[in-house]
């Protein structure tokens, strides 16, 4: 991976290892109407970059300015002059500048001429094929957990503060933690078995459950969002920060005719979700 080439360039030169990102993304800055595609909130992005050892983050402010600069201005004045860095890394596909029109080798290049070194990392894959972030955008959204996994080298994760619902899960039997998905893509509507890390308040710490991503049909249409029923556990999280990993998808998203029908899937999901999370080895 990129990052981890970087870090080993850093280790090297003792120097601190960033990463540098632009907010927003540019793909929302040009087409701001476009359907959600990120993986990762700001705030999660945050946390699993500081988790592998990065240093500083920079988050670029991605404007009319910032998009109109040529790739040869990029690399004087953002990267040479602005952030002063010492050494880059970039992916052999890499773009930047105004149009794209600058690539990894014309980077190279420039950090010669304003004072940094440039690395370039190959495509990563393995046996199946080419990995990008394409092909894990397709994987969530195909209910395809273990897949995207394999692509991201981690299980992918949601991240969010729990809400306050309707209470129906808690009146059902089943009382759940719920996050928004909002400026989020969305995986696959359905039934997964997850593992669950509360990040803040007494009750940290990492359980394992099942969760149901989508609108609820059976109480009406609703705003997209993850319920997860924790199990062996019922304490107050609300306003606690929680992360799901996304483990196995079991079945999509249906809707009942009585809340008999939904207690009784319910009932059966967790089942599921318990004899597949017993066997998966986690570290």
């Amino acid at each position: 991976m990129v990052i981890d080439l970087a870090g080993l360039k850093a280790a090297e030169t003792e120097a601190k290892l960033g990463v540098i990102t632009f907010e927003p993304h540019p793909r929302q800055f040009f087409a701001p109407n476009s359907p959600p595609f990120r993986l990762l909130s700001n705030a999660a992005r945050a946390e699993q970059l500081a988790a592998i050892g990065v240093d500083v983050l920079f988050e670029l402010e991605f404007d009319r300015d910032l998009a109109n600069l040529h790739s040869n201005e990029f690399s004087r004045s953002i990267l040479g002059e602005g952030l002063g860095i010492s050494h880059c890394v970039v992916g052999e596909n890499f773009r930047y500048g105004k149009g794209r029109e600058g690539d990894a080798g014309s980077l190279v290049a420039e950090g010669k001429a304003y004072g940094f070194g440039v690395s370039i990392k190959s495509v990563s894959g393995d046996s199946q094929g080419v990995f990008s972030s394409s092909l894990i955008r397709d994987a969530i959204s195909a209910g395809k957990p273990q897949e995207a996994a394999r692509m991201l080298g981690h299980w992918h994760k949601l991240r969010g503060v729990i809400e306050k619902g309707d209470r129906r899960g808690r009146q059902l039997g089943f009382p759940t933690a719920n996050i928004s998905l909002a400026g989020l893509l969305s995986p696959k509507f359905g039934v997964y078995a997850v593992l669950v890390e509360i990040l803040s308040g007494p009750h940290k710490g990492i359980y394992q459950g099942c969760a149901s991503i989508g609108v609820r049909p059976t109480f009406g249409e609703n705003t997209p969002n993850l319920e997860v029923f924790i199990f062996g556990f019922d304490a107050d999280i609300y306003g606690e920060a929680m992360l799901v990993s996304l483990i196995s998808y079991q079945r999509p998203e249906l809707k009942f005719e009585t809340p008999e029908g939904l207690v009784q899937q319910m009932a059966s999901d967790c089942d599921v979700s318990r004899k597949t999370l017993e066997s998966i080895a986690f570290d």
